[in-house]
């Protein structure tokens, strides 16, 4: 049987998708990786040394696959960083899905982000209706970025008969982000960063559940349609409650506007070292706690089987998970 090929295998859902991947034994896997993994030496994984931004490398991973999961990608609200955005996630996308084609890959799941439709300034629950949100995202260069990216694959699905599907999770929380790419808001409100309710709310889904719904889009999901995978829809102010008490922590005691906390923002980082504690939200973390990034997940539900778990039991997991590893 001919391998699957896995993109982004050692960030958070990466690590996950795999896991699951092995335990169901569909075939063998194939990883694209930047550099040492923990997946070397690991006879039933077969790596490949690259970078989704070498045409060189993809081809090599690419050849001989009958299926690919690219979720490789950069995290990043830093704006100096809008134009490695681009390039790793519109031209390393294009570079996956040019090779899917010269290679006649059956399927190719695509994973982006929710934030790429579901995101506003009034708390509306979005669908895959709702479209991209480009006037919304246009100056936060990872939404961005994404949107371009998906852009590509549709213009591909229509033109080019890619046989593509993706898949755009909430944000993603649990067990196992060893890097804190998703879980690091969780651990600046454990470092006592986060001082007030942020007004703006979000949907987060558990990274096991993002897993399982791309695994069962390799099959069900259908030539050029999006899905939403979402779970909770919370204000902020409750998702910081909960996880405070779930913690054992105290939580902040007002909310402020979004423009307050910006313009408090450098008072802050400026004097919060002097009492010897950390204050390293960006501006841009800032202004996006102040929308909503809400989300439906029925048409993922409906047409992929996705289901996910109970919201208190992800957050449990995510911040005993979190301590486990020292970091909160």
């Amino acid at each position: 049987m001919k391998p699957i090929l896995v993109t982004g295998s050692t960030g958070f859902l990466g690590k996950h998708l795999v896991e699951q991947l092995r335990a169901r034994t569909i075939g063998p896997l194939r990883l694209l990786c930047r550099g040492q993994s923990a997946y070397d030496n690991q006879p039933d994984l077969e790596i490949v040394r690259g970078d989704v931004t070498d045409p060189a490398a993809v081809e090599q991973a690419v050849r001989g696959t009958r299926a690919i999961f690219h979720l490789a990608g950069l995290v990043s609200r830093d704006p100096r960083d809008r134009a490695r955005l681009f390039e790793v996630h519109v031209n390393g996308t294009r570079h996956v899905c040019e090779a899917a084609l010269r290679h006649g890959v059956e399927r190719v799941v695509i994973v982006s982000s929710s934030g790429t439709i579901a995101v506003s300034k009034k708390p509306v629950i979005h669908t895959e209706a709702a479209g991209f949100q480009h006037e919304v995202t246009r100056h936060w260069g990872y939404y961005a970025s994404k949107i371009a990216a998906e852009e590509l694959v549709l213009d591909l699905c229509r033109g080019r008969a890619l046989p593509a599907v993706l898949l755009n999770p909430a944000l993603l929380l649990g067990p196992g982000d060893d890097r804190c790419s998703s879980t690091g808001d969780i651990v600046h409100l454990f470092e006592g960063q986060i001082l007030t309710y942020p007004t703006g709310g979000m949907s987060f889904v558990d990274a096991r559940d993002a897993a399982a719904g791309a695994i069962a889009a390799l099959d069900r999901g259908r030539t050029g349609e999006c899905y939403l995978l979402g779970g909770a829809n919370w204000t902020f102010q409750r998702i910081i409650q909960e996880t405070a008490r779930i913690g054992g922590i105290k939580p902040p005691l007002m909310s402020s506007p979004t423009a307050l906390a910006r313009l408090s923002a450098p008072f802050l980082r400026a004097a919060m070292p002097l009492i010897g504690r950390k204050f390293t939200l960006d501006d841009e973390t800032i202004q996006l706690s102040g929308h909503f990034w809400y989300c439906d997940s029925s048409k993922a539900e409906r047409e992929l089987g996705f289901h996910a778990r109970d919201p208190l039991e992800t957050l449990r997991d995510t911040v005993n998970d979190l301590r486990t590893r020292g970091a909160i």
